[in-house]
């Protein structure tokens, strides 16, 4: 196996499982007033995985472009920090039980995909659309996330969270 598939695969991997491990949905998830159109909660995994594994193809694909023109180590530190980014706002959400600070972290990770889609055509023609279904889920999700702050508001030790 080269470098790029076994970091593409374990970026991949160690972003599920850490996502899930970190996803506690209990009562106090169950008990948050959601809008209608949330979809329904068996689909967020499925949907995490196709796009992890969508965009560890992208960083494959986008491997030898990256090399060619001397920019491995930006390509790293885009997935590093996209990957940062993603890992926190779970445990904000979910074990912290503040879905309002995940708000806040949200457009972290949406600028680092962002900047995902527009690196990666540096690379490889496929590799930035590879990414916009990250981009556009990552931009639902925010809708989500805001929708739910706005209609369970306030959060913390005005709540008892």
């Amino acid at each position: 196996m080269t470098f790029p598939l076994i970091f593409a695969i374990a970026w991949a991997l160690i972003l599920a499982a850490g996502g899930g491990l970190l996803t506690t949905i209990g009562e106090w998830y169950y008990d948050l007033k959601k809008p209608s159109w949330q979809p329904p909660d068996w689909l967020f995994g499925p949907a995490w995985t196709t796009i992890f594994a969508l965009a560890a193809w992208a960083f494959v694909r986008s491997w030898d472009g990256a090399e060619a023109a001397g920019e491995t180590s930006l390509l790293i530190a885009l997935y590093v920090i996209n990957g940062v980014a993603n890992f926190v706002w779970s445990p904000m959400f979910f074990t912290l039980k503040r879905p309002d600070w995940a708000l806040y972290e949200v457009p972290i990770l949406w600028a680092s995909v962002l900047a995902l889609v527009l690196t990666l055509g540096r690379y490889d023609d496929l590799a930035p659309w590879l990414i916009v279904p990250y981009l556009a889920w990552v931009s639902f999700a925010t809708v989500l996330n805001w929708k739910i702050v706005q209609i369970n508001k306030p959060f913390g030790e005005a709540s008892g969270g």
